[in-house]
């Protein structure tokens, strides 16, 4: 087994993260993750109400007595969910590891500290992850321009977005965006990260809760399978590539604004494509880490294949091109 300063500082077998996955992040992927000694999370916001985080909490224990934690998104809105109550209820049902990401977590911390629960924040540029380790949280997440869903706006890859990360982070990191194999772990642990996190590739999992036609797409698809949409309006999302992202990226291409296309990024159109396997029905986050995905494993054989590959790299073949 691989131990780094993250699975020390946050208690798992294994340096592999499944990220928070609106729609996707629910008992049975976490469940399956954290009984293969990874980081598994569960999407708080995916859950219409605290209450409804508590049961899925309770749900998530009953399958696995493994380390897990939740995924608490925090993004701008109209009418914003009730974020304290979510925290609560993250608190409250004895959560000990809370991975945060959006907006700054910095309300959240002292409730999170005072009850013992490490914070992983998501960053997508290095200046955030500075801020993030000096408000105290106790790891970072580093998303490279790769990563499905919010890349930020630098458009800076994890080649050098994490060893620049690294050079000014002292608590545990973790590298996202791109990360689906092995040969990713021991790159990202060269960089200086302590571990990968993992969405798109926990999609296309035996125990991910989502149609069968999403996950052999990601099988089928490539590095070249992604749009980057709402770049015009400076708050980028990596999604799939389908009649649907293309028609947003041509309509904002060419002047439109967000109400133009807000009918077609609807939420729960891209809720509908998980659950009926319409890959046209809407917006559904994917990476370009579909170029390296050609097969559905149970959490457990693809945890497992990647410690064990990744050990096998570091110690036999790299190994070979040190001079004697």
């Amino acid at each position: 087994m691989i131990k780094t300063k993250f699975t020390e500082v946050f208690g798992v077998e294994a340096p592999i993260v499944q990220g928070g996955m609106q729609w996707v992040g629910v008992a049975e992927l976490v469940a399956g993750v954290a009984n293969a000694g990874g980081l598994g999370l569960i999407t708080a916001l995916t859950q219409p109400t605290p209450e409804a985080l508590e049961k899925e909490i309770l749900r998530t224990r009953e399958l696995t007595d493994k380390p897990f934690g939740v995924n608490l998104t925090i993004l701008p809105a109209i009418n914003p969910p009730p974020y304290a109550e979510y925290r609560d209820a993250i608190i409250s049902s004895g959560i000990k590891i809370v991975e945060t990401a959006g907006f700054n977590p910095v309300d959240h911390l002292p409730d999170f500290k005072a009850n013992d629960v490490k914070v992983l924040h998501k960053c997508t540029a290095v200046r955030h992850a500075v801020k993030a380790q000096s408000i105290g949280v106790d790891g970072i997440s580093i998303d490279g321009f790769e990563c499905a869903g919010h890349p930020g706006e630098d458009d800076i890859p994890g080649l050098v977005l994490i060893p620049a990360a690294a050079d000014k982070i002292d608590i545990p990191m973790i590298a996202s965006g791109g990360f689906g194999d092995a040969r990713g772990l021991v790159a990202a642990l060269a960089l200086g990260a302590d571990g990968i996190n993992m969405g798109t590739r926990f999609m296309a999992t035996a125990e991910a809760q989502i149609h069968q036609n999403v996950k052999q797409a990601l099988v089928d698809g490539d590095e070249r399978s992604t749009n980057l949409m709402f770049r015009e309006l400076r708050n980028t999302a990596r999604v799939a590539k389908n009649s649907i992202s293309d028609e947003v990226v041509g309509i904002l291409r060419g002047g439109g604004q967000f109400e133009d296309v807000k009918e077609l990024v609807a939420g729960v159109r891209g809720r509908k494509v998980y659950e009926n396997g319409d890959l046209d029905a809407g917006i559904w986050s994917a990476g370009i880490v579909q170029g390296i995905i050609n097969d559905i494993p149970t959490c457990a054989e693809l945890i497992s294949r990647i410690v064990n590959e990744a050990e096998d790299i570091i110690s036999n073949k790299l190994s070979a091109y040190v001079a004697k």
